[in-house]
């Protein structure tokens, strides 16, 4: 199995963070996995390490190989994040897969998913989901 440099979850509800942060664990994909209860805490993060803010020597940050968005948050949701998201150097996106993870199944959100070509999951998050995820969206040699 595919191992990655890191995990981003990025989720209000300290439950399903809690699971999701287990199963991750339990598939053994990365020795990294960082919680953000709210967009705007998730792109700050981003935003330093992608300028250069930060010392990626420390283990508190590292650049995610993936990162799981629920929509409904506080602060800012998965739409506003997204938005933001996609500003950031295109250079260091080129090998971040972004997906939104959510129990929202309404039409406007699936569709504004697809069309910026984001895989879309319905929670709960399951080994299957995220190894399809990996067959499809993360290249073979990453690690």
């Amino acid at each position: 199995m595919k191992k990655l440099r890191g995990i981003l979850l990025i989720d209000d509800d300290d439950t399903n963070n809690f699971l999701n942060h287990r199963l991750l664990n339990r598939m053994q994909i990365t020795d990294r996995i960082k919680e953000f209860r709210n967009g705007k805490q998730a792109f700050d993060y981003l935003y330093n390490i992608s300028e250069g803010h930060v010392d990626l020597s420390n283990p508190e940050y590292f650049k995610p190989s993936l990162i799981l968005l629920d929509i409904n948050m506080p602060v800012m949701d998965g739409f506003e994040f997204l938005a933001l998201f996609e500003k950031l150097d295109a250079k260091f996106l080129e090998d971040v897969v972004l997906a939104l993870l959510t129990t929202s199944e309404h039409g406007q959100d699936t569709e504004r998913a697809a069309a910026s070509g984001i895989p879309y999951l319905i929670k709960p998050l399951t080994a299957e989901k995220v190894q399809e995820l990996l067959e499809r969206h993360v290249p073979e040699t990453e690690g």
